[in-house]
């Protein structure tokens, strides 16, 4: 394990570059896509080119996928939501997945039997706003409830996006997510969480497929500008995201590197804190549980996408919160939104430039012809945060 200003990094010693899962490759998630474009909101997000920053890395490029315009949403957990929704509508109405259109579930008389339909979720955030917004377009109900210490601004944003009830409770995410799912059995109500458990993995499989259009998107953004991604770096939470693309891009890329990493907040970082223990088991994260990366703040790994991370990254990081606010500044510069749980790679990418961290950069590869692709997972979703730590300059990098 290497250490640099609060930075830690383990490498993973017998990666597996082979393709990922089959419900993430490809052919398998093309159905996703249809979904996704069907929608009247639907538009395919920007891959911003970073120049100054690669300039400074000494690579040949380093791009970022903006999701801070997705669906109006400002970030990118609808994509996961409205697919989920319409999976379990599919299967509650005995429909076929394949045949059934988006039109066709807002015409009558299958709409009437959509509507009594009632879902329930924990969130941080972005993926409750997601989930509201699905429940709206699809018009059914959704309660969202949120962990101690979350924004009203988030809570409001979540009512906002679908009208549904939102309660911040007093307890951490992982508790939000038992009380989410308590409330589902007792209610009769549809649990559509982002996270997954023994039992409880077929929803959050369709939520992770949802998540591979902007991958999808990415890759063919690149291969426009004449490109392929030699590194990806992913941000993670519970590593639903992180996990599902990792995993669609191990098979779109079956057939040359990639050199994967995924990133954390140090003091809740659960897939690195399993990826140290190293035992092939998921582990709870250890630390405050405090971090500014309020989409990333979860204590448990999803069981999911944990053995897609644990078997196919290279490379694990744990960063403090100032690298977070770094890249939401660096990205700032260069014309993109990007909030605290979207800017925590640009940030470590661009400290990785630092002779102080120049072991890691050697052991990551990157090198002159090296093509860096990140994704900016949410624009400013708390706008007061956002301000502060873009024009206060609060969290500042540390003294070198």
């Amino acid at each position: 394990m290497e250490k640099q200003f609060g930075i830690q990094m383990i490498e993973n010693p017998r990666p597996d570059h082979g393709r990922g899962p089959a419900f993430l490759n490809p052919e398998n998630t093309a159905a996703v896509r249809a979904v996704h474009t069907a929608l009247p909101e639907y538009r395919e997000t920007a891959l911003v080119r970073l120049d100054a920053l690669a300039e400074a890395l000494g690579v040949r490029a380093v791009y970022v996928k903006d999701e801070s315009t997705r669906f109006g949403l400002k970030a990118f957990k609808g994509l996961g939501g409205i697919y989920a929704l319409f999976c379990v509508v599919c299967d509650k109405l005995g429909l076929d997945r394949g045949t059934t259109t988006y039109a066709m579930l807002q015409a009558s008389p299958l709409r009437e039997k959509v509507e009594k339909l009632v879902f329930v979720t924990a969130t941080d955030g972005n993926h409750g706003k997601g989930v509201a917004w699905s429940a709206a377009k699809l018009g059914c109900k959704a309660h969202v409830y949120m962990p101690k210490g979350s924004s009203e601004l988030r809570a409001q944003a979540i009512r906002d996006a679908g009208a549904a009830e939102v309660l911040i409770t007093g307890w951490g995410y992982d508790d939000t997510v038992r009380y989410a799912a308590k409330m589902a059995k007792e209610q009769g109500w549809i649990l559509v969480q982002d996270t997954s458990w023994p039992g409880y993995e077929e929803i959050p499989k369709t939520i992770i497929q949802g998540y591979t259009t902007m991958a999808d998107e990415a890759a063919a953004q690149l291969a426009a500008a004449g490109e392929r991604p030699t590194h990806v770096f992913l941000q993670a939470g519970v590593g639903a995201m992180a996990g599902g693309i990792l995993g669609y891009l191990r098979s779109r890329y079956a057939d040359a590197p990639l050199t994967a990493s995924v990133v954390e907040p140090a003091e809740v970082a659960c897939v690195f804190r399993s990826a140290e223990v190293g035992d092939g088991e998921p582990h709870v994260a250890t630390g405050s549980g405090e971090t500014i990366m309020a989409g990333l703040n979860c204590g448990e790994p999803c069981t999911v996408t944990w053995p897609i991370l644990r078997d196919q990254a290279d490379f694990y990081f744990s960063c403090p919160d100032w690298v977070s606010a770094h890249g939401m500044r660096l990205l700032h510069e260069a014309g993109v939104t990007s909030g605290e749980s979207g800017a925590v790679t640009s940030g470590l990418v661009s400290m990785l430039a630092k002779p102080q961290l120049a072991e890691m950069k050697a052991a990551l590869g990157l090198k002159a012809d090296s093509v860096v692709l990140l994704f900016s997972t949410e624009g400013d979703t708390d706008p007061v945060a956002y301000q502060k730590i873009i024009h206060e300059n609060s969290y500042p990098l540390p003294q070198e």
